[in-house]
Formats: structure tokens, C-alpha cells, sequence
């Protein structure tokens, strides 16, 4: 295995690994702001109401998306399966 097919790989795996996670942090970001939103509008404090719709929506997002990360998953799980012959030369 040369340098370059570890450096590939790598930045394969990382590649992967941003491009599925970036959908649910997107999820989190954009109901935690407009939770926060709303409590500057309203001057509710309270810390639950903060994590509680974050952690719901989150969830609700694994539930939709899980079929296509674990797609992209199995994709590159099966792609370094297929080429561990190539690693090994």
C-alpha cells in the first residue's frame, strides 16, 4: 500500500464521515437558533426548552436520513472491501 493510496483513503473517510454527519448538525444548528429566537422574543429562560426540541429533531432527522447515510456507508465500506487486494500488494 503506497502512501498516496493511504493519503486517498483517508481523505476518503473524512470526506464520508462530513458529509453524512453535516445533514443532523444542520438539524441541531437551525433548531437551536430558532429556539434561540424565540427566547430572546419572549424572554423565557428556561434551559429544557433548549435540548428537548434540539434532541427531538435530531432524532426525527436520523429517522429520515438513516436509509441514505447507511447507504453512503455501506458504499465505502464495500468499496474497501472489494479493494483489500489492492491494499495488500
Amino acid at each position: 500500500m503506497t502512501p498516496e493510496m493511504v493519503v486517498s483513503l483517508a481523505t476518503e473517510a473524512i470526506t464520508l464521515t462530513i458529509l453524512v454527519s453535516m445533514p443532523i448538525l444542520g438539524i441541531g444548528l437551525a433548531v437551536g437558533l430558532i429556539v434561540s429566537v424565540f427566547q430572546a422574543a419572549t424572554s423565557v429562560q428556561e434551559m429544557t426548552l433548549t435540548f428537548v426540541p434540539k434532541i427531538l429533531a435530531v432524532f426525527f432527522g436520523l429517522i429520515v436520513l438513516a436509509p441514505w447515510m447507511m447507504e453512503k456507508m455501506v458504499t465505502f465500506t464495500e468499496k474497501i472491501i472489494n479493494n483489500i487486494p489492492l491494499y495488500i500488494r
